[in-house]
């Protein structure tokens, strides 16, 4: 999946476990916990609140990267 993240690294400089910042999210741990390994692509609306509570750009969180072997 071409979608990378940098969630866990928000995360901890937010000093919060996935547990918290799932409930500050209104998603499960493990949602968040498919999110950082990349198993799970967050809809628009929960990365933008994920950003919102990491204080960042989404952009900051997430990035998207064209697989080149389909070009």
């Amino acid at each position: 999946m071409p979608l990378y993240n940098r969630l866990k690294e928000h995360r901890a400089r937010l000093g919060v476990n996935q547990q918290e910042l799932g409930h500050l999210a209104g998603v499960s741990r493990q949602t968040i916990s498919q999110i950082e390994r990349g198993d799970y692509s967050p809809s628009v609306t929960l990365a933008l609140k994920l950003a919102k509570i990491c204080a960042v750009r989404v952009e900051d969180i997430f990035t998207y990267q064209e697989d080149e072997s389909h070009e």
